[in-house]
């Protein structure tokens, strides 16, 4: 049963084009761009008044930061900066049990998929009880977080991380009790989990990520990285965030991690570097030579005082920049797209400054972070509309306050600068609707049992203070 949904426009190739639509198959896959009398169609979805786009690809998150949200925005609390600020979050993590897990993780992902959202990674570290034992089944949180996505319909690629140490030459953190696991461990636990689910399913797929440089030793990350490659997932991992990273990385190897990853053959075109902000041009030459992908998380970057990623550089080197919601502080893909440059205006005191790379427009460029870019650092057929793709998409209100005045030709540009989250009206997620007008079937529920969940873990049971 092919089924036709008719927008008054659809973007292609850049732009917005009338009179056509998106075929899609039973399977939930894009046949073709098709006009109503093109070829037989079972079903038509008239889309009145609405444009159809690709939907956004997150490409790292952990939903269980949603919680900390507003929590950490003072330096009495949280401290005044990343490491100090790692201690409220340490917080939310030992409050909760698995079905709180899961509880948590619907409410962010269903602020993502309202926000346009129709694939996640989420790169997820919490496997153990608050005090460190395992559960009975070592993937119970993973299945945990792999259900709330599919609760939500949200696509999900479970980004199963790695964390053996708190770093080099450090005591281990008992604010980190739930992430350790031996390497031995970690993969045991992947290859169950893997196996449990079918190979190349639509909706749930894997990918390996080994923490950071700081939390996983060389040996140990070349055998976790010969495994992922073994079975050809994504390889994900934090990169270059923090300048102590780097500063602790060439203590240990006499190398960055940059430097360290490219000399030991780490990277490649598998491997996605996330935040990758303090880092030379030197460096981006050897992300750019092994055809690996940048995440940017800019939202969370901001948020945390972590720097600005050098994305002009990073580029012109060919290197393909992907978009994450990371920490949860704000969940807005768009934002976080138009940040990409924006944070360089602020840099330089000049505008636009990525229009001035190759030819494809600013906007155009912007948009692909937030979708195909995700796509292919997560290994999944999205973020276009091409034949065999998922048919991953969401309608914009063509009558919203936001983009009043658009034409055709400055429809893009209005909307990745300019779009409120007001104007996406549906999603749909391998040719399926999860939300029709801006509503959810689950959201009163999600919503109010999170509102149980962030009152027990808040109310008289706040974090120590981290001083000034």
């Amino acid at each position: 049963m092919n089924t036709l949904y008719l927008p008054r426009l659809l973007y292609s190739g850049g732009t917005f084009i009338s009179n056509r639509g998106l075929l899609v198959n039973e399977t939930g896959q894009i046949v073709k761009l098709a006009a109503h009398a093109d070829s037989p169609v079972d079903k038509v979805i008239e889309l009145r008044g609405k444009a159809l786009m690709p939907g956004f690809v997150n490409a790292h998150s952990h939903s269980f930061q949603r919680l900390i949200r507003g929590k950490s925005e003072s330096r009495i609390v949280s401290g005044k900066d990343f490491w100090s600020w790692r201690g409220t979050m340490y917080h939310a993590a030992a409050q909760l049990n698995p079905q709180e897990i899961y509880d948590v993780a619907r409410m962010a992902f269903l602020e993502m998929v309202l926000a346009g959202t129709t694939t996640v990674g989420e790169f997820h570290y919490l496997h153990t009880s608050a005090d460190g034992r395992p559960y009975d089944d070592p993937n119970l949180l993973s299945k945990q977080v792999i259900a709330a996505a599919q609760s939500v319909g949200l696509r999900v690629v479970l980004l199963r991380t790695a964390y053996l140490r708190s770093g080099y030459e450090l005591p281990r953190d008992p604010g980190q009790a739930r992430f350790f696991e031996s390497t031995h461990d970690f993969l045991l636990n992947m290859d169950a989990l893997v196996e449990g689910f079918p190979a190349n399913a639509a909706e749930v797929r894997f990918g390996v990520a080994p923490h950071s440089v700081r939390a996983v030793p060389l040996p140990d990350l070349e055998e976790i990285a010969a495994w992922s490659r073994s079975r050809k997932l994504p390889l994900h991992m934090h990169v270059a965030e923090q300048i102590a990273e780097n500063t602790a990385c060439v203590r240990e190897y006499g190398y960055t991690p940059v430097e360290l990853l490219s000399r030991n053959r780490i990277l490649g075109p598998d491997f996605t570097a996330v935040h990758s902000i303090h880092i030379s041009s030197s460096e981006i030459e050897m992300l750019s030579q092994a055809e690996a992908t940048v995440c940017s998380c800019p939202t969370t970057e901001r948020n945390l005082g972590d720097g600005v990623i050098a994305s002009d550089l990073v580029m012109r080197a060919g290197i393909r920049v992907a978009l994450g919601s990371d920490s949860q502080a704000q969940i807005d893909p768009l934002e976080d797209a138009r940040e990409l440059d924006y944070h360089l205006r602020l840099r330089d005191q000049e505008r636009a400054i990525l229009d001035q790379i190759e030819e494809e427009t600013l906007a155009s460029r912007l948009f692909a972070c937030a979708t195909v870019n995700g796509a292919r650092a997560l290994s999944v057929p999205t973020g276009e509309f091409t034949s065999g793709s998922f048919a991953d998409c969401f309608t914009v209100d063509l009558d919203d306050l936001s983009i009043a005045g658009h034409s055709s030709d400055d429809l893009l540009p209005m909307t990745v600068f300019s779009l409120n989250r007001s104007a996406i009206r549906d999603v749909i997620v391998n040719g399926r609707f999860i939300v029709r007008d801006q509503q959810h079937p689950l959201q009163n529920e999600i919503v109010a049992r999170y509102n149980e969940i962030h009152g027990k873990v808040w109310q008289n049971n706040a974090p120590e203070s981290a001083g000034r």
